[in-house]
């Protein structure tokens, strides 16, 4: 994972991190102070871990204060016990704190130890980080993500496919893509996304298998995107765009698909275009919503000002109005009356 900026834990910390693997520690809070990761809290086991919870991490939680929370749970692994990692991040935070909070966890999680994080929470509000809303969200995560208007009809469609008639004797259905079967590791990629894990996600269709596989998992800094798009092959990506619009901080995933033109032969370009509708939706069915839908040929495309304008269209206020050329008159009036030359009048004296 890369550290995206550039905060490091300092000795305080690292030590609280490493006594707390011995497994009597309970709770280590921390937080962000003069560009460190620092200790704020180190609390021991007292009771099991649902009243250790109530009576230890809620009176830890300050309501405008961002911070970490890791939390020892009373399951085990092969390395010892399980921790729970809850980064706090109030709405009422600034767009930098919110930042700044984002962007750091990742080198959070690698100084306490990834492998002994087994769950992954992210609250907004110091109601969140109760117990109830904790449960509730494990409840959530552990049922089927609910389908959205669109995967609802979707779903309808295929149910009730019908075959088109093409003669007497024939008859052909009517496909709205390819579906590709997702490996594990696939799969477990897109649901540790949702919990915060990574930012960025790779994969590539196996052509004999007809399965899409995992390439890469990591964090990826947006200046360092491009140079992960492979050049010679066809690709899907996911990425995570933390901005800011408006004033607000938003994070949005962006599905991306890319393709370097015709260097690929004919059969991965249709495999890749044909499976990309039914992987987005599987995608999201796996609890990841996509915000937006991209297709590139280089990752040359991929920056900051590009993802900004494709999710925030620039509209033109002002747009200066066509001026209509006038057409012919169709009704000139009565014609103009002149006055008849010298040689004219005098016909009209000699006629009377």
């Amino acid at each position: 994972m890369s550290h995206q900026t550039g905060i490091k834990a300092n000795d305080e910390l690292l030590r609280a991190f490493s006594k707390s693997k011995e497994g009597n520690t309970r709770v280590v809070k921390a937080s962000i102070e003069k560009e460190q990761l620092t200790l704020a809290a180190e609390v021991e086991v007292n009771e099991d871990w649902e009243k250790d919870y109530k009576n230890l991490v809620e009176p830890l939680i300050e309501e405008n204060t961002p911070c970490y929370i890791f939390f020892r749970l009373d399951t085990k692994s092969s390395i010892g016990y399980e921790w729970l990692l809850m980064s706090y991040t109030p709405d009422t935070a600034t767009i930098r704190q919110k930042m700044l909070y984002a962007s750091t966890k990742a080198t959070m999680k690698k100084e306490f130890g990834s492998p002994h994080i087994k769950e992954e929470y992210h609250a907004t509000s110091q109601r969140e980080t109760t117990l109830f809303s904790y449960k509730k969200h494990k409840k959530a995560m552990s049922a089927p993500a609910p389908l959205t208007q669109r995967e609802e009809e979707m779903l309808e469609i295929r149910r009730n496919e019908v075959q088109t008639e093409v003669s007497t004797e024939t008859r052909q259905k009517t496909l709205g893509g390819i579906s590709c079967a997702l490996s594990e590791a696939a799969t477990a990629a897109i649901k540790d996304t949702v919990r915060g894990s990574y930012n960025y996600l790779q994969f590539k269709i196996d052509l004999k298998e007809e399965k899409i596989h995992l390439v890469k998992a990591n964090n990826v800094e947006i200046e360092k995107l491009p140079k992960e798009v492979p050049d010679d092959e066809a690709r899907y990506h996911i990425y995570l765009f933390k901005h800011t619009h408006e004033g607000d901080f938003l994070e949005s995933y962006i599905f991306i698909y890319s393709m370097p033109g015709y260097k690929c032969p004919i059969k991965e370009r249709m495999m890749y275009s044909s499976c990309k509708a039914l992987f987005v939706e599987k995608i999201q069915e796996l609890g990841l919503q996509i915000d937006k839908k991209l297709e590139i040929d280089s990752g040359s495309e991929l920056n900051e000002e590009y993802f900004q304008d494709e999710l925030h269209p620039k509209t033109l206020l002002h747009r200066p109005q066509f001026a209509k050329p006038q057409g012919p008159m169709k009704n000139r009036g009565a014609k103009r009356l002149t006055r008849p030359s010298q040689a004219d009048e005098a016909k009209l004296n000699c006629l009377n």
